[in-house]
């Protein structure tokens, strides 16, 4: 599965079709700017905008089949190993992370809000 061709264009930051993503809490939301992640075939790619909004967070870690590719933008990421407990490790922006499949990462919460540049794709089978 190819990514449509997209030129230069104006993204929406404040309408537009920000929406949760299944499984995520109130407050994260998306916004896919090109391609599409089929995980029930297990194929595609998608490049994403990820925001949480001021004081949101997950609740257990996550783990997924493809690839991810994450920056971070804008605002703060902490990742903490436990939630009840606080504390984590705290990402300001210009920040990377690059995960293969199966890698347990999370939970995450946000103090300020954060903005995300996400890439997901799985695996091209040659």
């Amino acid at each position: 599965m190819r990514k449509e061709h997209k030129e230069f264009h104006q993204i929406e930051m404040d309408a537009g079709d920000w929406h949760s993503p299944p499984g995520y809490p109130q407050g994260i939301e998306q916004k896919i700017l090109a391609g599409s992640l089929d995980e029930t075939r297990k194929q595609g790619n998608r490049t994403r905008l990820l925001r949480f909004k001021p004081g949101a967070f997950t609740t257990s870690p996550f783990v997924h089949d493809y690839w991810e590719e994450v920056y971070l933008i804008s605002g703060d990421l902490i990742v903490e190993p436990d939630p009840a407990e606080g504390g984590g490790t705290e990402f300001a922006p210009n920040t990377y992370a690059c995960r293969p499949p199966g890698v347990a990462h999370g939970p995450f919460r946000s103090s300020q809000g954060c903005l995300l540049l996400e890439f997901h794709y799985y695996e091209q089978s040659m």
